[in-house]
């Protein structure tokens, strides 16, 4: 199998193509007089679901180009500290994030000059083909949480 084609299933996977929902079909016209609220007992607010998948994907794109990085604090620094963004521009400034961050992190799987398979010197054994395997699994499980609390919260009264 050609490298350039297990790249391009790579970024199909981060992008949540195929099987998976996109986060731009997921964020956007979101309702945002709800992003705050955490329905039926949920243990997160789509804001908190919202920040730790930006959080955590640009911990996992810094780490994969800098060997000085230092990761935050496990699991305080990966979550907000508030339930709701304080303005629904700071919602936007966040999805705006994550995709540059997303887009900074494709342009890493698309370098024929980054070896897949290589081991990072800085790390215990990752290597980009792991990361990019992590990050999107990571996202698209938050995905999938941040869709139910969007349908939950779209749903109205009987």
């Amino acid at each position: 199998m050609p490298d350039a084609y297990l790249r391009e299933q790579l970024l199909q996977l981060l992008r949540g193509e195929n099987a998976h929902a996109t986060f731009d079909d997921v964020v956007n016209n979101f309702p945002l007089a709800h992003v705050g609220v955490r329905p039926g007992g949920a243990p997160h607010s789509p804001w908190e679901l919202l920040e730790h998948m930006r959080i955590s994907q640009y911990d996992i794109v810094r780490f994969s180009q800098d060997p000085g990085y230092v990761s935050p604090k496990w699991p305080d620094e990966y979550w907000p500290r508030q339930q709701a963004p304080s303005s629904e521009r700071e919602w936007r400034k966040s999805t705006e994030s994550f995709r540059r961050d997303r887009k900074e992190f494709e342009q890493l799987i698309l370098d024929p000059g980054r070896d897949l398979y290589e081991p990072f010197p800085w790390g215990d054994g990752q290597t980009l083909l792991r990361e990019a395997l992590v990050l999107a699994d990571h996202t698209a499980y938050h995905l999938g949480q941040l869709m139910q609390l969007r349908r939950a919260l779209e749903k109205k009264p009987d």
